[in-house]
């Protein structure tokens, strides 16, 4: 999820969003919520939802986007249809100066104990001295190499020729620029010199076999052996290892992963704020994290307790150590027209590529 979030459309990957958006508040049942979400990512799987309405007597009902903008949009245009809502960090900002979510309350969302004290603080998150969102997931872009071969330490092995006709790119803006940044030396949240930047990531057309857009594009293409290094997500890496058995190993560069932060927020204009606050309750709850872990593969909680119930060799604790959020890079806000330079930047190096 931008980024930012192609990394989640995947995880859905498909199908049109549901029209709820469009339902009058009057027809739904006062034991229901109504959850904004990429699809397929978390709050809607079924046993989840079953367990919070058996425990809970509150039903969840799912509207979907199918970009970050979309989101923002929905918030905007239909108050009052929302009670919980999934926001990338680096878009809080933005929604909390619209005043579209409500800070906050640990105190009505008792397992926020648990979460790791740096993403639960995290300047992301944080406007005015008050947390907006409860944070949820975190992951990182990086490197996923083919077992067998050797292991790169760097971003700058996707230009290295011993990987010519051998590399599988991300179709994101935000992550693109943000490796070229690193790769020149700059501050990845702003480069000053996108010039630079852009004859980086030119500089990897030869290794360049494939810009993939979706997890299963990216397991399709491994699988028939198309590439061996590519950059690729962290909860992406547990999937394609755990559920399709493919041999890959996932590497975190030397100069540290592109990193996202999720969390879960309440709408301003939520009339069961209370109900909305026990549901995002249920998603940092060890007990739910760990069966979606283990279940289906996710990204790491923003519950270092969470975390620590997951058995000591599993997958997804050893992918997502918790040393790597020191070195982690986080998506930050962007300008409106930061983000537009940034995407024109990209598709003129995939033109590039392709020319």
């Amino acid at each position: 999820m931008s980024m930012v979030s192609h990394r989640r459309e995947v995880l859905a990957g498909i199908g049109a969003a549901a029209l709820l958006a469009g339902v009058p508040r009057r027809t739904r049942a006062a034991d229901s919520i109504t959850v904004l979400n990429w699809q397929g990512y978390g709050t809607d799987e079924d046993w989840a939802v079953k367990a919070f309405a058996e425990r809970t007597g509150i039903e969840v009902i799912h509207d979907y986007f199918n970009a970050e903008a979309e989101m923002v949009t929905k918030l905007r245009t239909n108050p009052g249809a929302y009670d919980v809502v999934l926001i990338n960090t680096a878009r809080i900002a933005q929604v909390a100066a619209e005043g579209l979510i409500d800070p906050a309350d640990f105190s009505a969302v008792p397992h926020a104990s648990g979460l790791t004290p740096t993403l639960r603080d995290h300047a992301n998150l944080t406007v005015d001295g008050k947390p907006m969102g409860v944070a949820w997931v975190w992951g990182m872009n990086a490197l996923a190499v083919r077992q067998g071969k050797p292991k790169p330490d760097s971003f700058a092995a996707l230009s290295d020729p011993a990987w010519a006709g051998r590399v599988a790119h991300f179709d994101d803006a935000v992550t693109a620029v943000m490796i070229g940044a690193l790769l020149t030396g700059q501050d990845s949240a702003n480069p000053v010199d996108l010039a630079k930047v852009g004859d980086a990531l030119k500089a990897m057309k030869p290794g360049v076999k494939l810009i993939w857009t979706s997890e299963d594009q990216w397991n399709k293409a491994f699988a028939a052996n198309e590439f061996d290094l590519a950059v690729y997500w962290s909860g992406a890496a547990v999937r394609s290892q755990r559920t399709y058995k493919l041999p890959l190993d996932f590497v975190v560069p030397k100069e540290g992963a592109i990193g996202w932060l999720d969390c879960l927020a309440i709408p301003a204009t939520s009339e069961k704020k209370e109900q909305g606050q026990k549901f995002v309750d249920w998603m940092i709850d060890p007990e739910f994290y760990v069966e979606w872990a283990t279940r289906a593969g996710a990204p790491a909680s923003a519950s270092e307790t969470a975390m620590g119930r997951l058995p000591a060799d599993d997958l997804n604790r050893r992918i997502h150590d918790l040393a790597h959020l020191s070195t982690m890079h986080l998506m930050a806000p962007l300008p409106d027209e930061q983000r537009e330079a940034w995407n024109n930047l990209w598709q003129e190096v995939k033109a590039y590529y392709a020319a």
